[in-house]
């Protein structure tokens, strides 16, 4: 499969020099089956670059969401395929505590904090609730399992026939309540079981040792914290995704050579950068 990385930050980053290679956009992320199946994780700002690059031939596209908080959303709206008659787009995802997917989404998309309504879109919209299983999508076999960040919110394992194996975890925060981190056996550990052994995972590493601390219970990761659950995980290869979007190219580049001097991990680690393209 071939990843793309759209959309990195964790908030909304005013782009500019000291952003270039980062980004300034949120979480979205491109995944193309070897079959030709295409997947969008998350529809952060970053993903109406993706829905430009998307052909007019395509006639199917699946969305999975892992939480509705604004920067995983805020950019539905501009996906192109959302406009184009015939085009099937199914959204998978959890709900709020309250509400449904389509119901929250319709919540979103629609006056006075949208123009255009969910239900005028020309599309054929397919919704999906998670994590209540997945399945089989084209030559994917994915599956979601509920982890540890505000609000209903998944992660998820996207294992191509044949193929290797993705793990999407961008916003997760395995050490909440771990006086040292990692203590728990790996199958206690929140996403361990997705992350377990795979080829590529893409996991949340917005802070620096240092600021976690006074950000406890945010639903986000240290870099120390990401490379240690990659190591428990045993995976192959490590983005740290989710940037604080107070960090600047320069700031990441210096926290990530400390963090990977610190814990010399196993694998490869790739930074975040968006525009990267992956192969699993």
């Amino acid at each position: 499969m071939q990843v793309t990385l759209w959309g990195t930050r964790g908030s909304l980053a005013t782009p500019g020099p000291e952003m270039a290679r980062y980004g300034g956009n949120t979480s979205c992320v491109g995944v193309i089956g070897r079959e030709g199946t295409m997947l969008v994780l998350d529809a952060g700002t970053g993903i109406r670059r993706l829905g430009a690059t998307i052909p007019e031939s395509v006639r199917r596209v699946h969305i999975l969401l892992t939480h509705l908080h604004m920067d995983h959303i805020q950019g539905l709206g501009f996906f192109a395929p959302l406009y184009r008659p015939g085009v099937e787009v199914h959204v998978w995802g959890p709900g709020s505590s309250t509400l449904g997917l389509e119901a929250r989404l319709m919540r979103y998309l629609s006056p006075p904090l949208f123009p255009v309504n969910l239900s005028e879109l020309p599309c054929k919209l397919v919704f999906h609730q998670v994590p209540a299983g997945v399945g089989e999508i084209g030559e994917f076999r994915v599956s979601s399992a509920l982890v540890c960040h505000p609000g209903p919110t998944v992660g998820y394992r996207i294992a191509e026939a044949g193929g290797g194996v993705l793990t999407y975890l961008p916003d997760h925060e395995p050490a909440l309540g771990c006086l040292r981190f990692p203590s728990l056996p790996r199958g206690w550990t929140s996403g361990a079981e997705l992350a377990a052994g795979a080829d590529l995972l893409i996991h949340d590493g917005q802070y620096s040792a240092a600021e976690y601390p006074s950000h406890w219970g945010w639903g986000h990761s240290s870099l120390k914290q990401t490379l240690e659950f990659g190591t428990m995980t045993e995976v192959k290869q490590l983005v740290p995704f989710h940037h604080d979007p107070g960090h600047t190219d320069e700031d990441l580049d210096r926290l990530m050579a400390q963090a990977l001097e610190e814990a010399k991990p196993g694998y490869r680690v790739t930074p975040g950068l968006e525009g990267t393209v992956l192969e699993v």
